[in-house]
């Protein structure tokens, strides 16, 4: 779905189960950007999301475009927020609903890829926020699982999954972290990237995009 577009910029939103970007192999050439690319041919990739994750993605039309937006996330101008629902009763330790910090640096885990891991000796720093969302469903109201906002301040492969995982409680859903009594949970992974801001990058005005969570 097509949330945006103009002369510089397209904000879509990626369903679940949909590639970022082409895979090896022609039964992986399907992807949301080759069919942004069917309707914008100057539509460029300037970051993702991983296939079983939904939400929004920003794509730049053209190479000025697409240098300023990548510039813009390596400066951390651009601000993501996603709602997730991860196994078990997690607990905010924070008064009021403070966010909560997972700091645990990352690493290929390259015996058991596409998994990540936390690594102390090897890993890239790896900052995480988190707090808890109302519930909505009768497994969150029942403390089997619950619903969080996320709050990413680096980008390493499978961020956010691997941090949950590590506070043990792993997003449900999750065919690489979670145990098969919590993927069997929901068919999807229960992730999605629902409020995105940005700066334009020909005006510099700051944008904010919003998509609603689908579970």
């Amino acid at each position: 779905m097509v949330l945006h577009a103009d002369g510089a910029l397209l904000v879509l939103v990626k369903p679940s189960g949909l590639l970022a970007v082409p895979g090896r192999g022609e039964d992986k050439q399907d992807c949301l950007s080759r069919r942004a690319q069917a309707q914008w041919p100057d539509a460029l990739v300037v970051h993702r999301l991983d296939m079983s994750t939904s939400g929004l993605v920003v794509m730049a039309r053209g190479m000025e475009a697409q240098r300023a937006l990548s510039r813009a996330f390596e400066l951390r101008q651009v601000h993501k927020r996603y709602q997730a629902v991860v196994a078990g009763r997690l607990v905010n330790p924070q008064p009021d609903n403070g966010w909560n910090t997972i700091d645990l640096p990352l690493a290929v885990d390259w015996i058991n890829r596409p998994r990540s891991k936390v690594c102390l000796e090897t890993g890239k720093p790896s900052l995480t926020r988190w707090r808890l969302a109302e519930p909505r469903t009768h497994a969150e109201h029942a403390g089997i699982a619950t619903r969080v906002e996320l709050e990413p301040f680096t980008g390493r492969t499978h961020q956010l999954r691997v941090h949950l995982q590590a506070l043990g409680h792993p997003i449900v859903g999750d065919a690489l972290y979670a145990t098969p009594a919590q993927q069997a949970l929901s068919h999807r992974l229960l992730l999605h990237a629902d409020m995105l801001e940005l700066p334009h990058p020909v005006t510099g005005q700051r944008l904010r995009f919003h998509s609603p969570c689908p579970f």
